[in-house]
């Protein structure tokens, strides 16, 4: 009961698809097996930490509005077995992005910081976006600096991985925005509003499908755009687009943050097909 309870608390869902794509990004950057596991577990740990000190710091907000599909909330798992868990996992995703390297051990701190600082307090402020962006826009670059020699990744990589985190924020608080007003979070997209934040993630999301489309170009690493990454913008801009009308013409509806959430992974599609 207790481990099915602490793995319904690490946020399974976005938990399994970081690790997915940081695993992806690793595969399309040459890392060989042995780093892209230790990638892999390091990332998923890293992730593990965050969902559960997320929901630890929350169990009493949780509480208040009648979060059933929170463990810890619920009682199901202690405060104290949750906060060990998530320094355990912490502790873990350090030591094995040691033998990664000195550059990819300080991006992954770095990143972890950021997203622990967010769930320690700056999601009730208005920099609420800034840990997304951080943690995000430093992904990408997990990969190429765990690989040997590794270095940071190009610019367009980075720029889209900050505009998917900045897109996955907005949105990602769109269904709990009456629960969190009640709780006293206001965060961005709180004091945005559903339509604003909608209309926001999904010109982030053009701005990082058109950085992945045009950087390497721009940047001389390929003579021209092929015809698979037109593919993939083309399909990241219809979807983003269309959130975009919908969020103009008619109210806040959670088909927004559905398309909104399309059109980031679209997006991180491209990025890994393409970037």
């Amino acid at each position: 009961m207790l481990v099915r309870g602490l793995w319904g608390s690490t946020h399974p869902g976005p938990t399994l698809v970081v690790t997915v794509l940081a695993l992806a990004l690793g595969v399309a950057a040459g890392v060989d097996a042995g780093r892209l596991a230790l990638l892999g577990v390091a990332v998923f740990a890293g992730q593990v930490s965050v969902g559960i000190s997320n929901d630890a710091i929350d169990a009493a907000r949780d509480r208040a509005v009648g979060r059933a599909d929170k463990p810890i909330a619920t009682g199901e798992v202690s405060e104290r077995a949750a906060w060990t868990a998530a320094f355990i996992a912490l502790g873990l995703a350090l030591a094995l992005s040691v033998p990664l390297g000195a550059g990819m051990l300080a991006a992954h701190a770095v990143a972890l910081a950021s997203a622990w600082a967010y769930n320690a307090g700056l999601k009730a402020t208005p920099f609420s976006l800034v840990p997304f962006v951080v943690s995000f826009g430093l992904f990408p670059s997990f990969a190429t600096l765990s690989a040997p020699g590794g270095t940071l990744a190009p610019v367009w990589v980075s720029i889209a991985g900050a505009a998917l985190g900045a897109a996955v924020h907005l949105t990602n608080v769109l269904p709990d925005l009456d629960d969190d007003a009640r709780t006293g979070i206001r965060g961005l997209p709180h004091r945005l509003g559903a339509r604003v934040s909608t209309v926001l993630a999904a010109l982030g999301i053009l701005v990082g499908a058109t950085a992945v489309l045009v950087g390497p170009v721009i940047a001389g690493v390929a003579p021209v755009v092929p015809v698979v990454a037109w593919a993939f913008f083309a399909a990241v801009a219809v979807v983003a687009v269309a959130a975009v009308v919908l969020a103009l013409t008619r109210s806040p509806h959670r088909v927004l943050f559905r398309l909104t959430m399309l059109a980031a992974l679209l997006l991180a599609v491209q990025l890994v097909a393409t970037g």
